[in-house]
């Protein structure tokens, strides 16, 4: 029997979300003068609470802003690693890492499975020590030019389900020869831990917590 612990990241294993923290920080060192964008972004987030514009269009139109369109994955993987080494340092719970470090002992494979994109996604889950990843894509040329374009479904709800049961099959994982644990803080999970074997909410926001509490889930609070 493989035992898989799966993470979800943001908020989960770090204390904030990493988009807009990760567009500030690419702007700053890549291109101070698109800060100026950042009203216009806020305004792009509006849209979506308002149900204007779904979420990968939100992560479109603000990376096109902040990073730009197009960038050479030269410039951006320095970037991305200077920016994981501040999130590991400054924003990840420490009760967070003691669980990794628990599933990891007990001999368990730690995937890492967020919203977020792979361009920031990958140097975090290295220095997290994970095992795998299952993210949001970044469309990259040939020419390793990274597009604000993501690549697939944006790994969020139903389609994070989706794309965790696309890479056990590419790692010819069977879910019936597997235990899975799954934690998250975001209701919008509530797919993919009813689908786990062993759900825990991970410092659940309010609906989370509602839900974990009707079902009988594990709630653990790590801040």
């Amino acid at each position: 029997m493989t035992e898989l612990a799966i993470y979800d990241m943001d908020r989960t294993i770090t204390r904030t979300g990493t988009f807009t923290p990760f567009m500030i920080h690419a702007a700053w060192h890549l291109a101070p003068w698109r800060l100026v964008f950042v009203p216009f972004a806020a305004a792009v987030m509006l849209a979506y609470v308002f149900k204007l514009i779904e979420r990968k269009r939100v992560k479109e139109l603000n990376q096109a802003m902040l990073i730009g369109r197009r960038i050479h994955a030269d410039k951006l993987i320095p970037v991305a690693e200077s920016f994981a080494d501040k999130m590991v340092r400054t924003n990840v719970y420490a009760g967070a890492l003691a669980s990794l470090a628990e599933n990891h002992a007990a001999g368990r494979r730690l995937v890492l499975a967020t919203a977020s994109s792979r361009i920031w996604v990958e140097p975090i889950a290295r220095r997290l020590g994970m095992d795998d990843i299952v993210a949001t894509g970044a469309i990259r040329g040939l020419d390793d030019y990274v597009s604000h374009k993501v690549d697939g479904e944006n790994c969020y709800g139903p389609a994070k389900l989706r794309m965790i049961q696309a890479w056990m099959g590419l790692e010819q994982l069977k879910r019936d020869q597997c235990r899975i644990i799954f934690y998250s803080d975001h209701v919008s999970d509530v797919p993919v831990l009813e689908w786990a074997d062993e759900a825990i909410a991970a410092n659940p926001h309010g609906g989370l917590r509602s839900e974990a509490q009707r079902r009988g889930w594990t709630i653990v609070d790590w801040d």
